[in-house]
């Protein structure tokens, strides 16, 4: 009898930022610190937590209010207005035959979640941020990651480095789908701000705009 599979799975996700008393859109009752699975079938206050949660995160103001009349843009400019925006989270893998989990770890943003293709390159181990302190390696055929290289026998994920390729253009589709969603959410929710949030968002992720 041929064996199943191992399923994998390759999720790109966003951490969510305490959103407090923030009133300038609905946003969902997802925990602070948890994370959300970007795919083009979030709901609306959903798309409303990882974008609060993406313009929190790259907040340089410490919290200040700015005089203005436009409060939405002013919230927003802090990844409208600039030249870099990291994303918290990264891509989060799952063995579902052995239900272990890699999380991405502090400091880990999704904006480089194309850097997963140099593992196939077997050069240095990519870092997947600390507390705990994750890598992926490529060994021979193998990619391996490790979920807390400082914890003696950490638990590990081995999949086949043939299938990586495939799991990253699912995590990519995802991801398109997601800023297809927030587009429209954009122009629905920040009409004025859409096309420089909808750009924003697509460089951050490094998926392309839609046309």
């Amino acid at each position: 009898m041929a064996q199943t599979a191992v399923v994998f799975l390759f999720q790109p996700v966003v951490e969510v930022q305490p959103w407090d008393d923030f009133t300038l859109w609905p946003v969902a009752e997802a925990a602070p610190w948890s994370f959300l699975a970007l795919d083009g079938a979030l709901s609306d206050a959903e798309i409303g937590s990882v974008v609060h949660s993406v313009v929190s995160y790259n907040d340089r103001s410490g919290g200040e209010e700015t005089p203005g009349g436009d409060p939405v843009g002013v919230f927003l400019r802090e990844v409208t207005g600039a030249e870099m925006v990291v994303v918290p989270g990264g891509l989060r893998v799952t063995d579902l035959e052995s239900r272990v989990a890699l999380r991405p770890g502090c400091c880990c943003g999704l904006e480089g979640w194309r850097e997963w293709y140099d593992v196939l390159d077997g050069g240095h181990p990519l870092w997947l941020g600390h507390g705990p302190s994750a890598q992926a390696e490529r060994v021979g055929d193998t990619v391996r990651l490790t979920l807390d290289t400082e914890l003696a026998g950490s638990p590990v994920i081995e999949l086949p480095a043939g299938r990586l390729p495939g799991l990253l253009a699912g995590a990519e589709r995802d991801l398109t789908g997601f800023l297809r969603a927030a587009s429209d959410w954009a122009a629905r929710r920040v009409p004025d701000h859409a096309p420089a949030l909808t750009a924003a968002l697509a460089g951050a992720l490094s998926v392309p705009a839609a046309a």
